[in-house]
């Protein structure tokens, strides 16, 4: 077994799930507290929207997002003025896959935290002077540890397996866009069981050490509690 072979896979998708997962999760604890304190017309229409990447097949999400960032399009045209680079089929391409899968995940564990904390504990933090970033910073956001944690390794895990949007718009260039899931899909249709069967194993292994990380947390509850509310 080469080892560089065998470690290159593992260090990219490690990279991308830990940075997809911090940006997912910034962004989804912005949406779910905007969205759980206003009511407005249309709200429904916009969280159905924000909740469509949990049901769509893998690839379309893909296809959508390469037809958004290509280099036709005038979003993948400004980002390759701006950077001196397309996205597209680079590993910055399987963060934005990660990021734009994972998201529902995140927003609704979310969602249900802030649901979770009692308004009368914000309004009596208000009324005793506090601004609305103060209640947010102060009482908010410490009452929602637990769905942060759990938001995060939702997050990570669903960034680490993901697959088919990852394909679409990253590709598969060994030590560059290669993460474990296609680098696995390529082993076993190349023949390389071995090769497939080592890292299945690595994958299943830094899974079950992010799901330890969550302590007294259940990772399942959450993905049950978002299965029934799509």
């Amino acid at each position: 077994m080469n080892w560089h072979d065998f470690w290159s896979p593992i260090r990219l998708s490690l990279q991308v799930s830990l940075l997809s997962s911090v940006v997912v999760l910034i962004l989804g604890v912005a949406a779910a507290f905007w969205m759980s304190k206003r009511k407005f017309k249309g709200k429904t229409l916009l969280e159905t929207a924000l909740m469509l990447p949990l049901v769509l097949p893998p690839t379309v999400v893909g296809f959508l997002l390469l037809v958004i960032l290509g280099r036709k399009s005038w979003v993948g045209q400004a980002i390759e003025w701006l950077f001196h680079a397309p996205v597209i089929f680079s590993w910055w391409a399987a963060v934005i896959a990660a990021v734009v899968v994972s998201f529902p995940l995140v927003y609704q564990t979310m969602k249900n935290g802030f649901a979770s904390v009692d308004p009368e504990i914000e309004n009596a933090a208000r009324s005793s002077g506090a601004n609305e970033w103060q209640v947010f910073r102060y009482i908010t956001l410490p009452m929602t540890l637990h769905s942060l944690g759990t938001a995060f390794i939702l997050g990570f895990a669903r960034g680490l397996g993901e697959f088919g949007a990852t394909l679409m718009i990253a590709g598969n260039i060994p030590g560059k866009t290669q993460t474990l899931p296609t680098a696995i899909y390529v082993a076993v249709d190349a023949g390389n069981i071995s090769m497939a069967w080592a890292w299945t194993c690595a994958i299943i292994l830094i899974s079950f050490l992010m799901l330890l990380l969550t302590g007294r947390g259940n990772p399942a509850a959450e993905v049950e509690t978002v299965s029934k509310t799509k």
